[in-house]
């Protein structure tokens, strides 16, 4: 029954059992305990304490072990004190290792499900989270070098967000702010300390002027950089207007030519915006329709796709930098608010030619991030929600010891 029980350093010596229930009468092998004042063994048994805990189940039964917590006298500081047991925490109901495997059920379900499931309650669960939580949390970041910063709603349509802080080298997430207000964010970024914040060489974003500000206050060494898929983003959603502006100025027309613009703009959104060379046959057939039935939405796709290739294609700064340059001179006609963004920004945005980092793991983060909301039946307690999703990444595959 050792064997099955595999704790190291622990050995089984009763058992009781029913039908849903196994009890192990265990002890530690080791016969000394560290005082923790003066860290000196101790061979003095001053107390035996027994005390139940809970450990993963075996099959279909619960396992309750029969913990002897023993009491030593230091014999240096002449006074008494509880071992420290490698599976278990103090005056904690539950081994490491059950703790664990309930805060994984967590992560990936919601707290009152894990409950039900496991036979406990509540507290009982998030006791064990909060517990495992503590071994990680604050997250380590003495060598990030690239920090990633975005935003996700909160409740759609509320405008209620939070800010995503992740480290684009390792792709984890570092830590989540409450709100998107200086305030909140430098707060936040100030406890990872003078040190780290000075070592940041590059942070990743998008365009908007609250994060830049901050980051050129408090990362005095860092480059910031606008993140391609941003600008894609926002380039993107300029040619999805001026289509649906081409529907309704299609209403002018003769009934004939009025038909033909709307049939061949009816379900072309996707068409447009994704990338020409990943279009099946059909998609093709399409996109030419709308080309024909429309000469400005046709010559803003070009530009779109042209400005997709100078990221893909420009191996240097240099090229970057006069390509960008050559297209914005071309498409100030057609996408007036996209380059005068890009204008504004134009330092940040060819610093990517530089070093050509992208904050495309911050959009997949985000992405997990919202199925954990889901996943928690909505956003109710902004530390608990933060708690579970920084265990999400940086959930270790043992904590029992």
């Amino acid at each position: 029954m050792t064997k099955l029980l595999n704790l190291p350093g622990v050995i089984v010596e009763d058992t009781k059992e029913t039908k849903e229930t196994l009890i192990l009468s265990v002890r530690v092998e080791k016969k000394t305990a560290a005082c923790p004042r003066c860290s000196r063994i101790s061979h003095r048994l001053h107390q035996n304490k027994t005390h139940l805990v809970r450990d993963l189940p075996m099959g279909d039964r619960e396992v309750i072990l029969k913990v002897n917590r023993r009491r030593f006298k230091c014999e240096n500081c002449q006074k008494p004190f509880s071992e420290t047991l490698d599976f278990v925490g103090n005056k904690k109901s539950f081994t490491y290792r059950y703790a664990q495997a309930v805060t994984e059920q967590v992560i990936h379900s919601d707290v009152s499900n894990v409950a039900k499931n496991n036979g406990l309650t509540s507290e009982e669960v998030w006791s064990m989270v909060i517990s495992l939580a503590k071994k990680v949390i604050p997250i380590n970041v003495e060598d990030l070098k690239i920090l990633g910063i975005d935003e996700i709603s909160l409740v759609k349509g509320q405008g209620k967000f939070i800010v995503v802080l992740v480290d684009l080298e390792t792709h984890k997430l570092l830590g989540l702010v409450p709100s998107r207000t200086q305030s909140q964010i430098e707060k936040v970024m100030q406890e990872w300390g003078e040190k780290v914040l000075s070592q940041i060489e590059e942070v990743s974003m998008d365009m908007t002027g609250n994060y830049k500000s901050l980051v050129q206050k408090i990362c005095q060494n860092a480059q910031v950089t606008v993140d391609r898929f941003h600008l894609t983003k926002i380039v993107n959603e300029e040619l999805n207007t001026a289509r649906i502006d081409q529907k309704k100025t299609a209403e002018s027309l003769s009934a004939k030519e009025r038909a033909k613009v709307f049939s061949s703009l009816k379900g072309s959104k996707y068409t447009l915006l994704k990338n020409e060379k990943n279009l099946s046959k059909k998609q093709k057939e399409k996109l030419e329709q709308v080309k024909q039935a429309s000469p400005t939405v046709a010559i803003m796709h070009d530009l779109k796709e042209e400005f997709h290739l100078l990221f893909e294609e420009s191996k240097t700064l240099g090229e970057g930098t006069l390509r960008l340059i050559d297209w914005l001179k071309k498409a100030e006609p057609y996408y007036r608010n996209s380059v005068a963004t890009i204008k504004r920004w134009f330092p940040e945005v060819v610093g990517y030619f530089e070093r050509r980092t992208t904050n495309g793991i911050v959009e997949g983060i985000n992405n997990r991030l919202k199925l954990l909301k889901r996943c928690g039946f909505g956003f109710k307690n902004f530390h608990n929600f933060e708690l579970r999703a920084l265990l999400l990444w940086h959930f270790p595959p043992n904590l029992a010891h």
